[in-house]
């Protein structure tokens, strides 16, 4: 029976092989949601609201992965990135809308990624914040000149992989109370004064230019032009990518708030400025601790602004129904008004705190002009053929487009008679 066992184990092992060769979309995507915007709008929830806003996290993932999934579904079985498919199917008045909305949403992302990135080298350099959001743009468009996607991933898991391991060794060190954690992750609260900050993070996570991005990435492969079987095949892998880089995104993003509760809002401090972070960690932890934060930063603007300008770029490309390339004009002009556009509005900010914060809130706002239209696009026939939504699964996008709808009706409410 001993060469049963070996084949079981060899089957396995070739099985995990197999699933390697389908990993990294997801990753490439997960960077946009541990970017400097999540980092500011986690920490302002953790430092104002404790734990109690954890939830926030865990539905913002859940919608995550559907609307993720789904636009990684409809890359696969077309070719087409979303831009590409709304300039191929959509009606000029809905296709000027959603990818109008969507490139002002690409320069809004990449605000926050320059501004992060300029912050983490200020902390650890004192470079001027507009000296340090050039030099992160140049940073970004010379790795898409690359013009390889393959080598991105691996730059980007492995930042990834770095940002974990600073908030890992950051949780090492705080006093968490991990009951309020768990009750956190779980039990919805609306303290008074949280909606701006809860549609900031929901924004944060479910990043409009991620959902172009994934669907560019998965198309890049051209999965669709090597028959039926390996589509099906592709569809079971990428779900499982998905799954198990927004829940690492999930993780990240977790930890932020609680390293932030247990920190500043045990200690009665609102955090409203990054560099006061590491101030209050300097003296608390040590000097380590405030490099390594300022560090992780640094590479999470650095990762995040290359996948914003690639959105920017793919958006754009899409707009005349073209697949991101480097090699054409379109392309490189969707990235020069991502970057340029963004670097323009960080030299008029006067608080780069609260430029962040609301530029998160702009993308939860732009969110349904995103994922409705890609929700049409995936339910038609016309679109997918046999590969289009169920009925179910049209019924559970609809439901999530209609809880962001939901919160951002909230949010203006609270704004117009705050």
């Amino acid at each position: 029976m001993k060469w049963l066992s070996h084949i079981g184990r060899q089957a396995s092992r070739l099985a995990s092989l197999e699933l390697f060769r389908y990993i990294g979309p997801g990753f490439f995507v997960t960077v946009g949601f541990i970017d400097p915007g999540n980092w500011v709008t986690n920490v302002a929830a953790g430092s104002q609201f404790g734990y109690k806003l954890l939830w926030v996290v865990t539905l913002s993932t859940i919608i995550l992965v559907v609307v993720q999934h789904n636009a990684a579904h409809l890359g696969i079985v077309t070719g087409l990135c979303l831009s590409e498919a709304a300039s191929k199917f959509f009606r000029p008045w809905l296709r000027i809308l959603m990818l109008g909305s969507a490139m002002a949403a690409c320069v809004s992302t990449a605000l926050a990624e320059l501004l992060g990135a300029a912050i983490g080298l200020n902390m650890l350099t004192r470079l001027p914040l507009v000296i340090g959001a050039i030099i992160s743009a140049a940073f970004s468009a010379w790795m898409l000149f690359s013009k390889n996607y393959q080598r991105l991933e691996k730059w980007i898991m492995g930042f990834v992989s770095l940002i974990g391991l600073a908030f890992v060794f950051e949780l090492w060190l705080a006093n968490v109370s991990w009951g309020q954690t768990v009750k956190g992750w779980v039990m919805p609260a609306f303290p008074a004064g949280a909606l701006p900050v809860i549609m900031g993070v929901l924004g944060a996570v479910v990043m409009p230019h991620n959902i172009f991005l994934h669907s560019e990435v998965i198309q890049s492969r051209q999965w669709n032009a090597h028959g039926e079987d390996v589509i099906r095949k592709q569809l079971k892998y990428e779900f499982m990518d998905t799954l198990v880089g927004m829940g690492t995104g999930w993780a990240i993003n977790s930890a932020m708030i609680v390293m932030a509760a247990a920190v500043f809002w045990k200690n009665g401090i609102v955090v409203s400025d990054l560099p006061q972070v590491t101030l209050t960690l300097e003296p608390i932890f040590g000097r380590i601790s405030a490099t390594i934060f300022a560090l992780g930063l640094l590479f999470a603007g650095l990762s995040s602004s290359v996948t914003a300008a690639m959105a920017g770029g793919s958006v754009f490309a899409g707009i005349y129904q073209e697949p991101f390339d480097m090699a054409d004009p379109h392309s490189r002009n969707g990235l020069i008004i991502t970057l340029c556009g963004a670097l323009a509005v960080i030299m008029m900010l006067a608080n780069p705190f609260t430029g962040i914060l609301w530029s998160q809130i702009a993308l939860s706002l732009q969110l349904p002009f995103t994922i409705i239209p890609l929700i049409l696009l995936t339910s038609s026939r016309e679109v997918m053929g046999g590969y289009a939504n169920t009925r179910f699964g049209a019924a559970v996008l609809w439901i999530v487009s209609l809880i962001v709808i939901a919160l951002n009706v909230a949010l203006l409410v609270d704004m117009t008679t705050g």
